[in-house]
């Protein structure tokens, strides 16, 4: 199928598809093991547009909440971007990882040899989020993760090339598993999925729970990608434990919820604690079975005035769907990098992706999605987080109406501090 290329503004975009087969490994979880396996880079072609790589899932578990919303977010900070007269040329690839870490970082490695890209964003799936990190910082190009969950890309794994929005799993711990434990939910045991992202987020939510007095009774790994939770739930019943953690995402929360209000477990009093929520996962359960999910975001399109003229913004391009705060993240990553450029000019910008990641961390964000905030030294982006409650059929007044706030918290409080994440940046 030969490329679809399309223009908006200055914007030329420019959809790849994958080879089948991009390397004959598998299985390769971390940034350095992947980086390890590949050939140095050679020289880079030249261009004098910015050239951003947008790296999603296109068909998998973690479609709904990166895929063709996500391509469409960018598209709309360069317009953006153009509008507020910065008129910076900029081409757009695209391609789908297939949640494989080999996959993404041999596609990543092919952007910035072959095609130049200068900047590489989006990256669902935490796997293949830390290879694609190392692959950016070996070439020292810029990288905004907004979906990738994992806290180790501003932890041990952080870069001078990368840039954390949005969300991360000792966010979502402190958040949703410190209200459950609150709340009285004293006991846990995990669903966990089980690669990067999963094995993180249980790590940050049992820390939490056993800090403020709680005890975690088991655990149970479940491969991405599954539909029958059944025996998983059932495990998780039998243990006793008053709050089920989900440390999944996607469509494996989506199913995970389901079959749970099938069988009945959430009716004999036991608590479902849904880690890493979107809100297109409200949508595919339904109010009726998503109903007093407690979740956190950062981005909810109903939120305020800017959140809602974002989503105005963008709702031609996706149809009656929403934006959920990965895709939202891709927006403002987007936006704040372009900024960027723009002070230090698109040749010096193409030169070092470090250098531009440090102007970035140097200059306060500010956008419609996530208001004010600013990148630490190790790369993470803050901003507030809100805890909200799904409403009920009868609460939810219009279409996506789903959520009532709960709770705020401020951006100095919400992600991990400076100094515990072990980041070799960050000099104490």
């Amino acid at each position: 199928m030969p490329p679809l290329v399309g223009c908006l503004g200055r914007v030329s975009i420019h959809w790849t598809r994958i080879p089948t087969m991009l390397l004959a490994r598998r299985g390769v979880l971390t940034g350095a093991a992947v980086a390890a396996t590949l050939p140095g880079f050679k020289a880079r072609a030249q261009s004098k547009a910015i050239k951003i790589g947008i790296l999603g899932d296109e068909s998998g578990v973690y479609r709904d909440l990166s895929g063709p919303i996500a391509i469409e977010a960018v598209k709309l900070a360069v317009s953006d971007t153009k509008a507020a007269g910065r008129d910076i040329p900029v081409e757009i690839i695209t391609g789908d990882h297939q949640n494989k870490p080999d996959i993404g970082a041999a596609l990543v490695r092919q952007w910035l040899e072959r095609d130049g890209v200068d900047l590489i964003i989006d990256v669902p799936n935490s796997a293949v989020a830390l290879a694609v990190a190392g692959v950016c910082k070996q070439a020292d190009r810029a990288y905004i993760n907004s979906p990738g969950a994992t806290a180790d890309l501003t932890g041990p794994q952080c870069a001078p090339t990368t840039v954390h929005w949005t969300m991360d799993t000792w966010m979502l711990a402190h958040s949703t598993g410190g209200a459950m434990v609150k709340a009285g939910g004293d006991s846990w045991f995990f669903i966990t999925a089980d690669y990067a992202f999963g094995h993180a987020l249980e790590r940050d939510t049992s820390n939490f729970v056993t800090q403020a007095g709680g005890k975690v009774l088991g655990n149970v790994l479940a491969p991405l990608g599954n539909s029958d939770f059944s025996s998983f739930l059932l495990q998780a019943q039998s243990s006793g434990a008053k709050v089920i953690g989900l440390c999944n995402a996607g469509a494996d929360t989506v199913n995970s919820i389901k079959q749970a209000g099938e069988f009945g477990i959430t009716a004999k009093g036991v608590k479902l604690a849904g880690l890493l929520v979107f809100v297109s996962d409200v949508h595919a359960l339904g109010l009726q079975t998503a109903r007093g999910i407690v979740v956190s975001n950062t981005f909810y399109w109903d939120r305020d005035d800017r959140t809602r003229a974002f989503s105005k913004r963008l709702q031609p391009h996706i149809g009656s769907a929403r934006a959920g705060m990965g895709q939202a993240g891709c927006y403002a990553g987007t936006m704040h990098y372009l900024k960027a450029v723009a002070a230090m000019g698109v040749a010096d910008a193409k030169k070092s992706g470090a250098a531009t990641v440090a102007r970035m961390k140097a200059m306060p964000t500010d956008d419609d999605c996530f208001g004010p905030g600013k990148i630490r030294a190790d790369g993470r982006c803050l901003h507030p987080v809100y805890l909200y409650e799904v409403k009920s059929p009868a609460e939810s007044k219009y279409d996506w109406d789903y959520y009532k706030l709960l709770a705020t918290t401020p951006a100095d409080q919400a992600f991990r501090p400076l100094n515990a994440g072990g980041c070799p940046l960050v000099h104490s």
